[in-house]
């Protein structure tokens, strides 16, 4: 962690304590490059919006930015976590922590029958992806497909995107959270979405998961082995980079 703040001042003991032991509340998560972000009106909707939902409030956008460039300071590279919360007068934590960048090798992914409660927000308590993630990890994988009645419907902590046989890309049609890079992609590359049933996920030509951190490929689910794609994976990695950065002041 290279700096914390609550609502532009230094943490204290009770503030902490108060808000985040209620476990509520809501957060985006940023990739910061010179202070510049890919996305930036999609992270801030998404608390304008989780904020009307939970607490009924707006979360105007010009007070995170100013927020989150009180908390850099001087950094120009981070990752930067945007958390709003508290049982009923919430307050709004922002992380700064070393940028972070996505795995290097394909991911493996075990499927398991789990969805998010309240799935469009963003919200804390991350507990069960979480521990299906660990379960994933111990079994050999690298980490957990989420499934609901034999329906794929997103990564523990990603989106995941499918390659056609026409070299587009299919999205899961399901109660996900729309991710901002998903969203972004979406806007460059020829997508669309359908029901993804997990028995027919080898009939697609590879699979990808993508985060604020960026686009991975993915190389098994389950039993079903992918052939990585390079120059398809390289085309959505290149779509993600077209996307211009905006600066966060």
């Amino acid at each position: 962690m290279l700096r914390i703040e609550i609502d532009g001042e230094p943490p204290t003991t009770d503030r902490l304590a108060t808000g985040l032991l209620a476990n509520y509340g809501h957060f985006t998560a940023l990739q910061l490059r010179d202070r510049r972000v890919k996305g930036l009106d999609l992270h801030l909707h998404r608390l304008d919006q989780a904020n009307r939902e939970l607490y009924g409030t707006p979360l105007h956008g010009d007070h995170v930015r100013t927020l989150i460039a009180h908390a850099l300071g001087d950094i120009r590279d981070a990752a930067v976590r945007v958390t709003v919360f508290g049982l009923h007068a919430p307050s709004v934590m922002v992380a700064v922590l070393p940028p972070t960048t996505p795995p290097t090798t394909p991911q493996r992914l075990m499927s398991v029958n789990y969805t998010r409660p309240l799935p469009h927000v963003k919200h804390l308590g991350g507990f069960g992806q979480f521990h299906h993630r660990k379960r994933a990890e111990q079994a050999g994988y690298d980490d957990a497909l989420l499934t609901a009645d034999g329906l794929v419907v997103e990564g523990a902590i990603a989106n995941i995107g499918f390659f056609d046989a026409t070299g587009g890309v299919v999205w899961p049609r399901a109660d996900w959270l729309h991710g901002t890079t998903m969203q972004l992609l979406e806007r460059q590359l020829p997508s669309r979405r359908e029901v993804v049933r997990l028995a027919d996920v080898g009939r697609y030509r590879g699979a990808f998961l993508t985060n604020s951190i960026g686009v991975v490929g993915v190389s098994r689910i389950d039993d079903v082995e992918f052939t990585v794609d390079d120059s398809a994976l390289a085309a959505v990695q290149a779509a993600y980079d077209a996307v211009p950065d905006d600066p966060v002041e």
